[in-house]
Protein backbone atom coordinates (compact mmCIF):
# COMPACT_ATOMS: atom_id res chain seq x y z
CA UNK A 1 0.00 0.00 0.00
CA UNK A 2 1.30 3.51 -1.17
CA UNK A 3 0.20 6.80 0.22
CA UNK A 4 -1.12 7.41 -2.78
CA UNK A 5 -2.88 4.76 -4.01
CA UNK A 6 -5.55 5.54 -6.94
CA UNK A 7 -4.99 9.39 -6.57
CA UNK A 8 -4.54 11.57 -9.47
CA UNK A 9 -1.59 13.66 -9.01
CA UNK A 10 -0.71 16.49 -11.62
CA UNK A 11 2.46 18.05 -10.97
CA UNK A 12 4.23 21.45 -12.79
CA UNK A 13 7.70 21.98 -13.50
CA UNK A 14 8.37 18.21 -13.77
CA UNK A 15 11.03 17.85 -16.12
CA UNK A 16 13.88 18.64 -14.10
CA UNK A 17 14.94 19.17 -10.31
CA UNK A 18 12.12 19.60 -7.63
CA UNK A 19 9.77 18.59 -9.60
CA UNK A 20 11.05 15.66 -11.68
CA UNK A 21 11.96 14.19 -8.02
CA UNK A 22 9.09 14.74 -6.56
CA UNK A 23 7.00 12.67 -9.88
CA UNK A 24 8.79 10.10 -8.95
CA UNK A 25 8.35 9.63 -5.46
CA UNK A 26 4.46 9.87 -5.81
CA UNK A 27 4.60 7.30 -8.80
CA UNK A 28 6.31 5.28 -6.29
CA UNK A 29 3.46 5.70 -3.74
CA UNK A 30 0.70 4.45 -5.93
CA UNK A 31 -0.10 7.78 -7.43
CA UNK A 32 -0.87 8.13 -11.60
CA UNK A 33 1.19 11.22 -12.30
CA UNK A 34 1.04 13.47 -14.95
CA UNK A 35 4.69 15.06 -15.55
CA UNK A 36 3.90 18.77 -17.05
CA UNK A 37 6.24 21.34 -18.13
CA UNK A 38 7.14 23.52 -21.38
CA UNK A 39 9.43 21.49 -22.83
CA UNK A 40 8.16 18.52 -24.30
CA UNK A 41 11.42 16.23 -24.44
CA UNK A 42 12.68 16.82 -20.98
CA UNK A 43 9.11 15.72 -19.67
CA UNK A 44 8.58 12.76 -22.00
CA UNK A 45 11.82 11.89 -20.64
CA UNK A 46 10.32 11.85 -16.80
CA UNK A 47 7.72 10.23 -17.36
CA UNK A 48 9.14 7.27 -19.30
CA UNK A 49 11.74 6.91 -16.06
CA UNK A 50 8.39 6.24 -13.95
CA UNK A 51 6.91 3.98 -16.60
CA UNK A 52 10.06 1.88 -16.65
CA UNK A 53 10.09 1.55 -12.76
CA UNK A 54 6.51 0.25 -13.21
CA UNK A 55 5.07 3.53 -12.23
CA UNK A 56 2.28 5.43 -14.27
CA UNK A 57 2.66 8.27 -15.63
CA UNK A 58 1.61 10.79 -19.00
CA UNK A 59 3.80 13.77 -19.39
CA UNK A 60 1.93 16.74 -21.20
CA UNK A 61 4.07 19.75 -22.56
CA UNK A 62 2.02 23.00 -21.60
CA UNK A 63 2.87 26.68 -20.60
CA UNK A 64 1.01 26.92 -17.60
CA UNK A 65 1.54 30.71 -17.00
CA UNK A 66 -1.21 31.13 -19.99
CA UNK A 67 -5.17 30.23 -20.24
CA UNK A 68 -4.78 27.74 -23.11
CA UNK A 69 -1.73 25.66 -21.56
CA UNK A 70 -3.34 25.34 -18.06
CA UNK A 71 -6.40 24.38 -19.47
CA UNK A 72 -5.01 21.96 -21.82
CA UNK A 73 -3.11 20.25 -18.71
CA UNK A 74 -5.69 19.88 -16.78
CA UNK A 75 -8.46 18.68 -20.16
CA UNK A 76 -5.50 16.12 -20.28
CA UNK A 77 -5.40 14.88 -16.96
CA UNK A 78 -9.02 14.08 -17.14
CA UNK A 79 -8.97 12.72 -20.32
CA UNK A 80 -5.61 10.50 -19.34
CA UNK A 81 -6.94 9.25 -15.56
CA UNK A 82 -10.46 10.61 -15.48
CA UNK A 83 -10.35 12.93 -12.20
CA UNK A 84 -7.67 14.97 -10.58
CA UNK A 85 -6.73 14.62 -6.86
CA UNK A 86 -3.96 16.48 -6.12
CA UNK A 87 -2.03 19.71 -7.91
CA UNK A 88 1.82 20.63 -7.21
CA UNK A 89 2.22 24.12 -8.36
CA UNK A 90 6.07 23.44 -8.71
CA UNK A 91 6.51 25.92 -11.89
CA UNK A 92 8.46 28.93 -11.74
CA UNK A 93 11.74 30.86 -13.17
CA UNK A 94 14.17 32.47 -10.46
CA UNK A 95 14.11 35.70 -12.31
CA UNK A 96 16.98 38.34 -12.69
CA UNK A 97 19.41 39.02 -9.65
CA UNK A 98 19.09 42.91 -10.38
CA UNK A 99 18.38 46.26 -8.20
CA UNK A 100 14.86 47.59 -8.22
CA UNK A 101 15.82 50.40 -10.28
CA UNK A 102 17.36 47.79 -12.63
CA UNK A 103 14.72 45.32 -12.71
CA UNK A 104 13.22 46.36 -16.03
CA UNK A 105 9.33 46.01 -16.23
CA UNK A 106 9.42 42.68 -18.85
CA UNK A 107 11.60 40.70 -16.32
CA UNK A 108 8.65 41.75 -13.01
CA UNK A 109 6.09 40.38 -15.70
CA UNK A 110 7.98 37.55 -17.01
CA UNK A 111 8.87 36.38 -13.12
CA UNK A 112 5.53 37.17 -11.47
CA UNK A 113 3.61 35.27 -14.33
CA UNK A 114 5.97 32.58 -14.64
CA UNK A 115 5.91 31.69 -10.59
CA UNK A 116 1.94 33.04 -9.58
CA UNK A 117 0.37 33.50 -12.44
CA UNK A 118 0.56 29.58 -13.36
CA UNK A 119 -0.09 28.90 -9.74
CA UNK A 120 -3.54 30.16 -9.96
CA UNK A 121 -4.77 29.64 -13.94
CA UNK A 122 -4.04 25.81 -12.96
CA UNK A 123 -5.63 25.98 -9.51
CA UNK A 124 -8.60 27.57 -11.27
CA UNK A 125 -9.20 24.99 -14.17
CA UNK A 126 -8.30 21.68 -11.55
CA UNK A 127 -10.78 22.90 -9.02
CA UNK A 128 -14.06 22.48 -11.32
CA UNK A 129 -12.58 18.73 -11.02
CA UNK A 130 -11.58 18.61 -7.51
CA UNK A 131 -14.66 19.42 -6.72
CA UNK A 132 -17.07 17.16 -9.16
CA UNK A 133 -14.42 13.93 -7.44
CA UNK A 134 -15.43 15.51 -4.29
CA UNK A 135 -12.50 16.96 -3.10
CA UNK A 136 -8.32 17.45 -3.41
CA UNK A 137 -5.42 18.77 -2.32
CA UNK A 138 -3.44 21.60 -3.49
CA UNK A 139 0.35 22.32 -2.84
CA UNK A 140 2.12 25.55 -4.01
CA UNK A 141 5.53 24.97 -3.86
CA UNK A 142 6.80 28.38 -3.01
CA UNK A 143 10.05 29.73 -0.81
CA UNK A 144 11.53 31.31 1.91
CA UNK A 145 11.55 34.39 -0.48
CA UNK A 146 7.99 34.74 0.00
CA UNK A 147 8.75 34.89 4.09
CA UNK A 148 11.49 37.10 4.78
CA UNK A 149 12.53 38.56 1.57
CA UNK A 150 16.03 38.73 -0.57
CA UNK A 151 17.84 41.17 -1.61
CA UNK A 152 17.57 41.98 -5.43
CA UNK A 153 14.99 39.71 -6.55
CA UNK A 154 11.98 41.76 -5.94
CA UNK A 155 9.66 39.69 -8.72
CA UNK A 156 10.78 36.43 -7.33
CA UNK A 157 10.18 37.78 -3.65
CA UNK A 158 6.58 39.06 -4.85
CA UNK A 159 5.48 36.63 -6.79
CA UNK A 160 6.31 33.71 -3.57
CA UNK A 161 4.62 35.79 -1.11
CA UNK A 162 1.39 36.26 -3.39
CA UNK A 163 1.36 32.21 -3.41
CA UNK A 164 1.51 32.11 0.32
CA UNK A 165 -1.76 34.77 0.41
CA UNK A 166 -3.61 32.97 -2.41
CA UNK A 167 -3.14 29.78 -0.47
CA UNK A 168 -4.58 31.48 2.69
CA UNK A 169 -7.68 32.30 1.02
CA UNK A 170 -8.30 29.81 -1.13
CA UNK A 171 -8.52 27.20 1.96
CA UNK A 172 -11.11 29.52 3.43
CA UNK A 173 -12.91 29.37 0.13
CA UNK A 174 -12.46 25.86 -1.17
CA UNK A 175 -12.26 24.06 2.35
CA UNK A 176 -15.85 23.46 2.36
CA UNK A 177 -15.72 21.75 -0.75
CA UNK A 178 -13.10 19.12 1.02
CA UNK A 179 -10.16 20.57 -0.89
CA UNK A 180 -7.16 21.46 1.64
CA UNK A 181 -4.43 24.20 -0.14
CA UNK A 182 -1.20 24.53 1.64
CA UNK A 183 2.13 25.40 0.79
CA UNK A 184 5.76 23.59 1.15
CA UNK A 185 8.35 26.73 1.51
CA UNK A 186 12.06 25.69 0.98
CA UNK A 187 14.95 27.00 1.83
CA UNK A 188 18.04 27.32 -0.38
CA UNK A 189 17.98 24.38 -1.90
CA UNK A 190 20.83 21.58 -3.56
CA UNK A 191 20.73 22.41 -7.40
CA UNK A 192 21.83 24.48 -10.84
CA UNK A 193 19.71 27.19 -9.43
CA UNK A 194 20.75 27.94 -6.09
CA UNK A 195 24.23 28.23 -7.90
CA UNK A 196 22.95 30.82 -10.08
CA UNK A 197 21.33 32.70 -7.41
CA UNK A 198 24.94 32.61 -5.51
CA UNK A 199 26.35 33.88 -8.48
CA UNK A 200 23.71 36.85 -8.91
CA UNK A 201 24.26 37.60 -5.11
CA UNK A 202 28.12 37.46 -5.67
CA UNK A 203 27.86 40.03 -8.43
CA UNK A 204 25.49 42.36 -7.70
CA UNK A 205 26.99 42.78 -3.57
CA UNK A 206 30.84 42.72 -5.25
CA UNK A 207 32.00 39.62 -2.79
CA UNK A 208 32.44 36.02 -3.40
CA UNK A 209 30.18 33.26 -4.45
CA UNK A 210 32.10 31.63 -1.13
CA UNK A 211 30.99 34.21 1.36
CA UNK A 212 27.12 34.01 -0.33
CA UNK A 213 27.40 30.59 -0.15
CA UNK A 214 28.59 30.54 3.65
CA UNK A 215 26.44 33.06 4.68
CA UNK A 216 23.33 30.95 3.26
CA UNK A 217 24.72 27.97 5.01
CA UNK A 218 25.15 29.68 8.27
CA UNK A 219 21.35 31.26 8.80
CA UNK A 220 20.42 27.87 9.06
CA UNK A 221 20.49 25.91 12.37
CA UNK A 222 21.14 22.17 10.47
CA UNK A 223 24.08 24.22 8.75
CA UNK A 224 23.21 23.04 4.80
CA UNK A 225 21.13 23.18 2.25
CA UNK A 226 18.58 21.04 1.98
CA UNK A 227 17.50 19.00 -1.45
CA UNK A 228 14.85 17.88 -3.81
CA UNK A 229 13.82 14.94 -1.81
CA UNK A 230 13.51 16.68 1.60
CA UNK A 231 10.82 19.16 0.08
CA UNK A 232 9.41 16.50 -2.03
CA UNK A 233 8.69 14.09 1.31
CA UNK A 234 6.82 17.02 3.02
CA UNK A 235 4.76 17.51 -0.62
CA UNK A 236 3.88 13.77 -0.22
CA UNK A 237 2.51 14.24 3.39
CA UNK A 238 0.10 17.11 2.20
CA UNK A 239 -1.14 14.98 -0.77
CA UNK A 240 -1.80 11.83 1.39
CA UNK A 241 -4.76 11.64 3.68
CA UNK A 242 -1.50 11.56 6.60
CA UNK A 243 -2.92 15.42 6.35
CA UNK A 244 -6.32 15.30 6.02
CA UNK A 245 -6.75 17.99 8.94
CA UNK A 246 -4.41 20.23 7.56
CA UNK A 247 -5.16 23.32 5.22
CA UNK A 248 -3.90 27.05 4.85
CA UNK A 249 -0.80 26.15 6.31
CA UNK A 250 3.05 27.32 5.70
CA UNK A 251 5.17 24.45 5.99
CA UNK A 252 8.74 25.44 5.82
CA UNK A 253 11.48 23.07 4.17
CA UNK A 254 14.75 25.35 5.15
CA UNK A 255 17.07 23.33 7.69
CA UNK A 256 16.05 25.17 10.53
CA UNK A 257 15.82 28.46 9.12
CA UNK A 258 14.15 30.76 12.00
CA UNK A 259 13.17 33.81 10.07
CA UNK A 260 11.34 31.76 7.72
Amino acid sequence: MGLLDGKVAVITGASKGIGRVMSGRFAAEGAKVVCSARTAAAVEQAAAEITKSGGRAVAVAADASTEDGARSLMDATVKAFGRIDVLVNNAGDGGPTKPVQDYLTEDWFYTVNSCLTSSYLCIRFAVPHMISGGGGSIINISSVAGRRGLPYRIGYCSAKAGQVGMTFGLAMELGPHNIRVNVVAPGATEGPRIESVIAGQARVRGISTEEVRKAMIERSPLRRFVNADDISSAALFLASDLSRSISGQVIPVNAGDPAA
